[in-house]
């Protein structure tokens, strides 16, 4: 059953096709409850030392995100629903979560598994944390 009264839908992407996943899930809840989404994308933060080293890739990096995100804007107004995104730098599950709580989401909907070359037993780091983290409802994505 779903519950009428979602009218936010945080959606977390990281250019996987998870993600991609749980953007349809999200898009599909969204057009049944009249909602919005918001996308976030949330790229790690390096220490200091090692940031310097790697920011023409941290350059590339938040390009990709606003072509993904921008692409996931796409994918939903085909379907008639509102998207907006935020790509900033942190802790993905953390942030997210704070995000959520501090927003007043209704939902967060996420892909099990994102981009990370670490894989964990039955669900991504990132969807682990949220789940365990949030003071919002989940919905995880297989």
């Amino acid at each position: 059953m779903i519950k009428k009264n979602f009218k936010k839908i945080l959606v977390p992407l990281d250019g996987s096709k998870n993600s991609l996943r749980g953007l349809d899930h999200a898009i599909y809840l969204a057009r049944q409850c009249q909602a919005t989404l918001t996308g976030i994308y949330i790229m790690p933060i390096y220490p200091r030392s090692f940031s310097d080293s790697i920011m023409p890739y941290q350059i590339v990096l938040k390009k990709e995100a606003a072509k993904f995100m921008n692409k996931a804007k796409t994918i939903s107004a085909k379907k008639g629903i509102a998207f907006s995104s935020k790509i900033d730098y942190g802790s993905p599950s953390i942030d997210i979560s704070n995000f959520a709580k501090d927003k007043k989401f209704d939902l967060i909907v996420i892909g099990s598994r994102g981009n990370s070359r670490i894989k964990e037993t039955f669900l991504g780091s990132v969807a682990n944390g949220i789940v365990h983290k949030s003071k919002v409802p989940v919905l995880v994505v297989k």
